[in-house]
């Protein structure tokens, strides 16, 4: 796979975990998509685990096959991503009934990461505490004419936290449980 197709593809990648954020979101709106969202907890979880996985994969390629050198704020932004993998993955494998304080703090981390590090791209003349040698304002992937690597991972961050906000508390009986309510 050539680094455009790479690029393409990963934008639209991005794109459909931007729309999976903003459809979730909007459902833990209302009372009524909240309890739709209930009945889809552990695919809510797997989701979101699916979202780390290959955000972190194609971060790994970028820099790995692609040859794109990655800046401090990318460095920053992996901290904040591989451990998702590991920490949502045994909560969706052990079906941990509350993984959000263990998620959010990295998901929420990152997505103001993201967000900060794309509008240094959008604005590269406000200076950055980044390496000449590899400057945070350089975009190695403009896809549609927004989409850059911080972009698409403001977009995963932002489907993680919000999934995990939407597999929520288990409920039982209609009482949201508690942590040790719900354990075997």
């Amino acid at each position: 796979m050539s680094v455009d197709q790479m690029s393409l593809f990963t934008a639209l990648l991005a794109l459909v975990a931007l729309g999976v954020a903003v459809a979730a979101g909007v459902l833990l709106c209302s009372e009524g998509g909240r309890r739709r969202l209930d009945a889809m907890r552990t695919d809510a979880l797997r989701l979101a685990f699916s979202v780390a996985a290959v955000s972190t994969a194609a971060s790994l390629w970028f820099s790995e096959v692609g040859g794109f050198v990655p800046c401090e704020f990318c460095w920053y932004q992996r901290i904040a991503r591989y451990p998702l993998v590991v920490v949502l993955g045994v909560a969706v494998w052990r079906g941990d009934p509350d993984p959000r304080w263990r998620v959010l703090p990295m998901s929420v981390t990152g997505l103001g990461l993201s967000a900060y590090h794309y509008q240094l791209q959008l604005y590269p003349d406000q200076g950055s505490s980044c390496d000449v040698a590899a400057p945070c304002t350089q975009q190695w992937v403009d896809e549609f004419g927004f989409v850059s690597i911080p972009f698409m991972a403001f977009c995963g961050f932002a489907a993680v936290t919000v999934l995990v906000l939407a597999a929520g508390r288990p409920v039982r009986d209609g009482v949201v449980a508690n942590r040790e309510d719900v354990r075997p």
